[in-house]
């Protein structure tokens, strides 16, 4: 069995192993390929039966150019880079890594909220500038500083992560609405379910866990944040393309969205032209909120299980079925 890893660094940049598919078959690592359509991917997969990716994108020509592939494994939850519909119809199954970031996920979109409402680094940055020694009072802030208890958070997409999330919310103190197409016995322990209208109109914080699907897409917009309150604070660590980023950037900089808290752009790496990165009141991360090693660690642990289900006969995670 031949297996291919076409962009492992993000995955493994070399605090991981190998080892696991290694004893599945002969296994090759490249730890970057090309994030556009190119030949290369083709050239690089050659007559491989397994193709691990991330975010290189496995298209309907890729496809036809590889006639030995038999499996494509990604190394994340998202899929939206192969051709899953051309996949089925040739026979390929294509599996994913469903929930090995629920925890994780949901800490770092916390945590972007406590920096927006603290503003731990600015603070830290000006006591070791010396500005706390030097001052006349005791302490200083540079900031508002926003208590959270008592304010309600509004999370759109209540699946693992959401929960996650929800659940440290209300350990907070926050009143938490959710927004889901399936609402479930276990969102009801964490949220309550309301439609979307309701959530904008009643969330002081507005946190994105959905998938990109087409009712999705750009639901951060215009018209949508006009129904939200004035200095409403929005958390994305989902998928970029959930927002219309000039429409966030004029709410921004208008000040009717107070801040927002983004580890997700829709190109990445982000743009130089992109409006977010001048826009007032934006933290903007590097798209690392799955990046903890326990979370990597289990990423690359289910895509052996998920490689070795599908050699037995039996796949498991399949996206396209």
């Amino acid at each position: 069995m031949k297996i291919v890893v076409l962009d492992g660094y993000t995955e493994n940049p070399g605090d991981l192993s190998w080892e696991g598919l290694e004893t599945l078959g002969d296994v090759t690592v490249y730890d970057r390929t090309s994030y556009a359509e190119d030949p290369v991917i083709a050239e690089r997969i050659g007559d491989a039966d397994v193709v691990v990716i991330n975010k290189t994108p496995i298209s309907r020509e890729t496809i036809d150019s590889c006639p030995n592939l038999k499996l494509v494994a990604v190394l994340a939850t998202g899929y939206n880079v192969v051709d899953c519909a051309y996949a089925k119809e040739k026979g390929i199954p294509v599996v994913n890594v469903p929930a090995y970031g629920t925890q994780i996920v949901g800490q770092y979109a916390v945590g972007l909220l406590l920096e927006i409402c603290s503003h731990y680094a600015a603070h830290d940055a000006a006591v070791k500038d010396g500005r706390w020694e030097h001052n006349v009072d005791w302490c200083f802030w540079d900031y508002p500083m926003i208590e959270l208890y008592g304010k309600t958070a509004g999370i759109i997409g209540l699946g693992r992560i959401g929960q996650s999330t929800a659940g440290i919310l209300k350990a907070m103190g926050m009143r938490v609405l959710a927004s889901d197409k399936f609402e479930s016995e276990a969102g009801r322990k964490v949220a309550e379910y309301v439609d979307r209208d309701t959530l904008f109109a009643q969330s002081d914080v507005i946190f994105l866990h959905c998938p990109l699907f087409p009712d999705t897409e750009g639901i951060i917009n215009r018209d949508n944040i006009a129904k939200m309150k004035d200095g409403v604070i929005i958390i994305n660590n989902s998928r970029g393309q959930l927002v219309v980023e000039q429409d966030l950037a004029d709410a921004l900089n208008s000040g009717k969205v107070y801040a927002a808290g983004l580890d997700v752009v829709s190109t990445e790496p982000i743009q130089s032209d992109n409006p977010l990165l001048t826009a007032k009141n934006t933290i903007i991360t590097p798209h690392i909120s799955w990046a903890a090693r326990a979370a990597r660690q289990r990423i690359m642990d289910i895509t052996t299980d998920n490689v070795k289900a599908f050699m037995n006969g039996a796949p498991v995670n399949v996206v396209n079925g």
